[in-house]
């Protein structure tokens, strides 16, 4: 038998069971509704973390590229971009307050000092800077285009981008030149030379395309140390689809205004000595009056050649060819090829040519007898089937 003491301690442990097991029992949701003892504290706090696109002491940095800075788990509060003379360059905040950019170009061979403060959640201002040279070109190139701004042009128009120093990084240059359209049309670079490049859709443009080239260029290297000169912008828009279809076997030019007949004229092509070369040739000036002159390009006096004024010319390539008036040659017009390469026509028919003629309209010269118009004479872009022209000719 248990003594009175085993008994007593016995009978306590019990009721400390007991008690255990009663507060225990309920759980998360227990008799008396207490749940766990939750805890919570605010994420530390952190200083903001800055970085500057340019590196302290750089040297040689590109003008043309943007000089950036940038804040993380904070927010910037004071950017200044400074030359050496402490004149501030102008620049914008993002508006969350997360990004800086310049908004002016940079000079060639400056000197700038960036400085930049932020502040994280843990409220202290950081402040860091940068110092940097840009850099001393070889030289600079300057870029041309055709068409110029303002301009309305026919749908055979390349848009024509001329250097004047020959380009070694033309897949860079090519990334600097954006061509927006409206509505959208796909299109392709395509070299034809160190200096020159030009862009056109596959097929002829659509009447009424609204085009806008922006080349951004100044400030950014073209490869063999040389810089662009400055940016160009030129907007233009796609005029009615005027195309002569000329045929030397018929004699005559047939021309349709946005696929409508509007004239037929006879005509007078390049005779069997100088045929007509055949191919799709686009028209880029006119003259009311000019002198034709074969020593131009490469047939002297001596060898047949000529020196001729004449009316009403309106421009078809480099080499040469154009239409224009040929009073001379009226009896021959619309029967027989007795020109040096030129598309003859009366006075009336070649003013009426020129008076409704515009840059980027269209020539089809076929059955002339004449060898194909090379791509490079003119804007004989056209001869290069789209799938050679894709490929871009680097």
């Amino acid at each position: 038998m248990l003594g009175n003491r085993g008994a007593l301690r016995i009978a306590a442990l019990g009721i400390v069971a007991t008690l255990v097991t009663a507060c225990s029992s309920g759980g998360a949701g227990g008799s008396d509704g207490a749940g766990p003892v939750e805890t919570s504290s605010a994420p530390p706090a952190k200083p903001v973390s800055l970085s500057l696109g340019v590196t302290d002491q750089a040297v040689d940095v590109a003008p043309g590229l943007p000089v950036v800075a940038t804040a993380a788990d904070g927010k910037l509060t004071e950017v200044s971009l400074t030359n050496a003379e402490g004149k501030a360059v102008s620049g914008q905040l993002s508006p969350d307050g997360l990004q800086w950019t310049n908004t002016e170009s940079l000079g060639y061979e400056k000197r700038y000092t960036l400085s930049v403060t932020g502040q994280g959640s843990d409220g202290k201002p950081v402040t860091k800077t940068s110092t940097f040279t840009t850099v001393k070109p070889r030289t600079l190139t300057f870029l041309s285009i055709n068409p110029l701004d303002g301009t309305t042009v026919g749908v055979g128009q390349p848009l024509g981008f001329y250097f004047d120093e020959p380009i070694a990084d033309k897949a860079a240059v090519e990334s600097m030149i954006s061509i927006t359209t409206e509505p959208k049309v796909e299109g392709a670079f395509y070299w034809f030379n160190e200096k020159e490049v030009h862009w056109r859709p596959q097929n002829f443009w659509t009447p009424g395309t609204k085009v806008t080239i922006d080349a951004r260029i100044y400030g950014k290297h073209v490869g063999n140390g040389i810089y662009g000169q400055e940016d160009r912008h030129v907007t233009t828009t796609i005029g009615d689809a005027v195309i002569h279809e000329a045929d030397g076997q018929t004699h005559q030019v047939v021309t349709k205004v946005n696929g409508q007949v509007v004239r037929t004229m006879p005509t007078s092509m390049g005779d069997a000595q100088n045929p007509t070369p055949v191919g799709t040739y686009v028209l880029t000036e006119k003259h009311s009056n000019m002198v034709m002159d074969s020593r131009t390009y490469g047939l002297s006096l001596e060898a047949g050649g000529y020196v001729t004024p004449v009316d009403w010319a309106v421009r078809m390539s480099n080499s040469g060819i154009f239409f224009h008036s040929a009073p001379w040659s009226v009896g021959d017009q619309g029967h027989r090829n007795v020109s040096h390469g030129c598309l003859n026509l009366s006075p009336e028919n070649a003013k009426w040519v020129f008076d409704n003629a515009k840059q980027g309209d269209v020539v089809v010269v076929t059955n002339s007898g004449g060898p194909r118009l090379e791509a490079w004479d003119g804007f004989g872009d056209w001869q290069v089937p789209w799938d050679q022209w894709v490929k871009g000719n680097r």
